[in-house]
């Protein structure tokens, strides 16, 4: 599990495309992506959360983070596949 959080690691796109091909190439292929609503996530869920992420230092209302992460995760995924989209 990955938490996006306020509190959490700040990284570049590519840094967050390394991590993803690292997820795609473990056994099993399964991550979940978590964003808390507006009182975050609660302590127990950041625990349990591999790696715990921020996508800002700025709050993000819960639907336009969904939008970023979502975006943030293509963009990896271009990254990994050598596409354009990421220049």
């Amino acid at each position: 599990m990955i938490a996006f959080d306020l509190g959490g690691r700040s990284l570049s796109s590519v840094e967050l495309a390394r991590r993803v091909q690292g997820w795609e190439e473990q056994a099993p292929q399964r991550t979940a992506f978590v964003i808390g609503g507006a009182e975050g996530l609660a302590p127990s869920v950041l625990q349990r959360a591999e790696l715990s992420l921020a996508l800002g230092a700025m709050t993000l209302p819960h639907q336009l983070a969904r939008v970023v992460a979502g975006e943030q995760l293509y963009r990896a995924l271009t990254i990994n596949r050598g596409l354009p989209y990421h220049r």
